[in-house]
């Protein structure tokens, strides 16, 4: 049930609600529909679930800073007009997690986060040096000095998750060291640091010369993360700094253990997804008889985590000639591109148009496909690709159990 308008003074109006806002359950009972809406609102008090409605797009302040990392700005012509906003609103980064920098946060809007306690926040931070941070995010016009913003909105109580894009011979090295040891003392409002790497696709006409970390340098900065995580346990009692999966995977290196994740409070920053799946798969399998072999089908991922989930399949018992995993290679964005949330229809149709079998299916991770109208990046969908390869092709949640059944089901 969708709110269409709130009456002025009344209970709803509140409560709170705001028109576009989505009520998904009343008194713990989901809504199917407007019946059950309609039975289960006639109790004399409602508690109410509610998805609130984000800004519109004429309404999302939009970002001022031209990072030189900015993956909007490695985007080629010609795909669709929503994939070109860079927003930069602290709504959307505390409805949606999205990443926000502050650097262009008016007085109004600071006393408004710290009025209604929109905790968390998720905060772009990159570098706390003043000089290497406005380099970072393009020279803005505003101050990009980060700390004293952390500090005000840690004073308030605002808990606060940290990134840092990690471009090498930029904001790596000593500097990220600097920037570890002047967020650590805000913690625990200042909650976790994330650091991730800079993602390059191949489209970097006129932007600044930057590259790729390497697996040494991923080894050497899973190193450095130990020593800060044992210190950070030692003193804050958190291991407050947190690496993307991306990075084991580079260094070739295991994973940590779910616990030393902590709860996981940023894994869709790409921090603990793939030892929350591995997990996840394993308690799946062991719930299950073993898989009886089949007609085969093909499941899709990126070049980045195929390999694993290749020897998660092998693992619980499926024939890797019944199960066949493709790793799509990113032409569209380029090499350096490996994760399956980033490959267009195109891609993953020219890759298995060169397969001499598919079998029974095709299964497509959903994080490659756009909620609400699934379609992929480049605007082709699922049923684009079931024409051209002639099987039948099915979107799966990128969970361990949608994925088995998936496999079972097909």
């Amino acid at each position: 049930m969708t709110v269409a308008a709130v009456a002025p003074r009344s209970a709803a109006a509140r409560a709170g609600l705001a028109p576009g806002d989505r009520i998904v359950a009343v008194n713990g009972h989901p809504l199917r529909d407007a019946i059950d809406f309609q039975f289960h609102a006639g109790d004399e008090r409602l508690a109410l679930t509610v998805e609130l409605a984000p800004p519109r797009p004429g309404d999302i302040a939009t970002c001022a800073n031209k990072c030189v990392f900015c993956f909007i700005h490695q985007l080629p012509k010609g795909m669709r007009r929503s994939l070109y906003v860079k927003d930069d609103d602290f709504r959307l980064s505390f409805l949606h997690g999205n990443y926000i920098t502050l650097s262009d946060l008016d007085e109004a809007s600071f006393e408004r986060i710290i009025e209604q306690r929109l905790s968390p926040l998720y905060i772009s931070v990159h570098a706390t040096d003043p000089e290497l941070r406005h380099a970072l995010l393009g020279r803005p016009r505003h101050s990009a000095e980060i700390l004293p913003r952390l500090e005000r909105l840690a004073k308030a109580g605002i808990r606060m998750h940290a990134q840092i894009v990690l471009c090498p011979d930029l904001n790596d090295g000593v500097h990220l060291e600097r920037t570890v040891a002047e967020l650590a003392p805000l913690h625990p409002h200042v909650a976790t640091t994330a650091i991730v790497p800079v993602g390059l696709t191949r489209h970097r006409e006129r932007l600044p010369a930057l590259r790729s970390l390497t697996p040494d340098e991923a080894r050497a900065l899973v190193a450095a993360a130990d020593g800060w995580q044992r210190r950070g346990l030692a003193e804050l009692g958190s291991r407050f700094v947190f690496l993307a999966d991306e990075i084991y995977l580079l260094a070739g290196l295991p994973l940590p253990d779910a616990r030393a994740y902590e709860g996981f409070p940023v894994a869709e920053d790409g921090i603990g997804l793939v030892r929350r799946f591995e997990d996840g798969f394993a308690r799946s399998i062991a719930r299950r008889r073993r898989p009886v072999r089949g007609e085969a089908l093909t499941l899709v991922t990126g070049e980045l985590f195929a390999l694993r989930l290749r020897s998660l399949l092998a693992g619980g018992g499926y024939d890797p000639a019944t199960v066949r995993v493709a790793a799509v290679p990113n032409d569209f964005f380029g090499p350096a591109i490996g994760v399956a949330g980033l490959l267009t229809g195109r891609d993953i149709q020219r890759h298995l148009a060169q397969a001499p079998e598919l079998g029974r299916a095709v299964l497509v991770p959903a994080v490659a496909v756009r909620d609400g109208d699934g379609t992929f990046l480049d605007d082709l969908t699922p049923a684009d690709l079931a024409r051209d390869l002639g099987v039948p092709v099915r979107v799966v949640q990128p969970t361990p159990g949608a994925l088995l059944r998936a496999i079972r089901d097909s």
